[in-house]
């Protein structure tokens, strides 16, 4: 059997036009970080060409040596900047850092990770492969909410989360903007792109 977190795990389901509070485990994540715009930054390209053959090569190892098959996890992002109306304002993104990311299980350990990160570098010339880490990162409570539509036209959407959603139910932020790409962006047209859209929060009392 293969497993699919995606399916398995409560914090992977979102619905458009639904702000939901969800409580979210413990996760560990292969994880690059960097600053700029993402459509723009060489930076934000390295990561993503490294965190992949890192993730599928675990994927096979995990079912060749451990007996462990499961479906590769989308790409997912931390995005902060000093001010957030650099999201919901300006969308400056020169302005952004950003922590790209893929969920990995949590019986991945260092040393097959190590031994991942060796076999892909044996086979290719890949900038930044030694920035990538493993990571077990616990967000906890947070909203989450679906959007349908490009990227670029998020700044509505977080405009009411943060301003209308969180207030209301009595939380405040904290933490950094999550996302979780479930469309892939190379194959699916801008208004048609899904992606989970999370912010971790706490209470404000």
């Amino acid at each position: 059997m293969k497993t699919d977190f995606k399916k398995s795990l409560d914090c992977y389901t979102a619905k458009r036009g639904e702000f939901r509070i969800v409580d979210v485990p413990a996760l560990q994540y292969l994880m690059v970080d960097g600053h700029g715009d993402p459509n723009t930054s060489p930076a934000y390209s390295a990561a993503i060409a490294a965190l992949y053959p890192i993730a599928y090569t675990l994927k096979f190892a995990s079912k060749n040596e451990l007996g462990e098959d499961y479906v590769v996890m989308p790409l997912e992002a931390l995005w902060w900047a000093a001010d957030m109306n650099a999201f919901t304002v300006d969308r400056d993104k020169t302005r952004w850092s950003w922590t790209s990311m893929i969920m990995v299980p949590d019986w991945i350990d260092t040393q097959m990770f190590d031994s991942a990160v060796a076999a892909v570098a044996e086979k290719k010339k890949i900038a930044g492969l030694g920035n990538v880490r493993l990571e077990t990162m616990r967000e906890g409570r947070c909203v989450q909410t679906l959007h349908v539509g490009s990227y670029d036209d998020e700044a509505g959407v977080l405009a009411r989360l943060h301003e209308e959603f969180i207030p209301s139910a009595g939380l405040r932020m904290t933490g950094k903007h999550h996302e979780v790409y479930l469309s892939d962006a190379r194959r699916v047209e801008p208004s048609r792109l899904r992606t989970i859209l999370r912010q971790p929060v706490t209470s404000a009392s």
